[in-house]
């Protein structure tokens, strides 16, 4: 049964196991240990897994392989630990001045090197392919006996190893719980009614938020039966054109000739094929721009960009 897992990367929980068949040392529960990953030696967090999560992580064929517990981390290996935290430090700036040096067209992000100083990664973004032989050839002058790995990341992948809060004020949701990326356009957000400007609809890492896509189905199930924006329709209270639609409480706003705006709810509206002398602002009655930021169609396309924003290579 398994016992300890460990928090790595994406907060992705991997189980830990010892091979020498020993029992584990007391009260590991949030402890810092050492395990031995594909990458080589790495210090994480462990924690104790509850008995009905265990059972769960034994049945799925999603659990990722267990880790091998080399052992818990000792005054002495925090030590060499926090020298390594500064080491990376000093490595991802001495790595910049060669990317500077050499003209590519390439962003750090983080570096990480293994407890056991074997490994060193470089983590970068990059618009397109990077020729980085040249600069290969200098790291490896200066951080002899040590393997070096240039590792190309999307920018969606960027966050989610950086972590940081998003706008509703909660962690990132690529950096805790969410393991894939979804492919997201803006017309979820114009269907959803949202406001169609970069600072409202995109993330920190400059692309469409992920959690457009979280309640899109219940905005298309909720539009059935609506009568779209600029309609015509017959309502208690005369005719009148559609301005706005309440997707999820089912009311729809309606404008008559004499200016005035009233909703109703969709149930008592009838669509007719009629002309009133009523001016509907789409744009601005849905929110789908603001004064205060222009948006074009070539900031759209960006935001919607997804080649190489996550390339699963973290």
């Amino acid at each position: 049964m398994i016992k300890y897992a460990v928090s790595y990367l994406k907060n992705t929980f991997v189980p830990i196991k010892r091979s020498d068949g020993k029992e584990f040392p007391e009260d590991l529960d949030g402890k810092l240990v050492l395990v031995r990953t594909e990458k080589g030696e790495e210090v994480l967090k462990a924690f104790l897994v509850n008995s009905q999560v265990a059972a769960l992580f034994e049945k799925s064929d999603k659990t990722p392989e267990p880790f091998e517990f080399l052992r818990e981390m000792s005054q002495e290996d925090m030590m060499i630990y926090e020298e390594i935290k500064k080491d990376e430090i000093t490595s991802f700036f001495k790595c910049k001045e060669l990317v500077k040096k050499h003209n590519l067209v390439m962003n750090l992000v983080q570096c990480r090197i293994t407890f056991d100083k074997r490994k060193i990664s470089f983590y970068y973004t990059a618009p397109e392919r990077v020729d980085f032989r040249e600069l290969l050839k200098d790291l490896t002058q200066v951080f002899k006996r040590m393997r070096i790995d240039l590792r190309h990341i999307g920018v969606r992948d960027e966050s989610s190893i950086m972590d940081g809060t998003g706008i509703c004020g909660k962690p990132f949701c690529c950096s805790s719980y969410l393991r894939k990326f979804e492919s997201i356009n803006v017309k979820l957000a114009k269907d959803q009614g949202m406001p169609i400007t970069p600072s409202k609809i995109s993330g920190t890492c400059g692309r469409l938020l992920c959690c457009l896509t979280y309640e899109y189905e219940n905005y298309i199930e909720a539009a059935k039966g609506m009568p779209p924006v600029g309609s015509t329709v017959m309502t208690p209270a005369g005719l009148g054109k559609v301005c706005f639609i309440q997707f999820l409480n089912g009311t729809v706003a309606v404008k008559f000739e004499d200016g005035k705006i009233k909703e109703f709810a969709k149930d008592d509206l009838e669509m007719v094929d009629a002309d009133v002398n009523v001016d509907i602002e789409v744009n601005r009655i849905n929110n789908y721009s603001t004064t205060d930021e222009k948006v074009d169609a070539k900031q759209l396309k960006q935001l919607e960009d997804d080649r190489n924003s996550s390339t699963g290579n973290v």
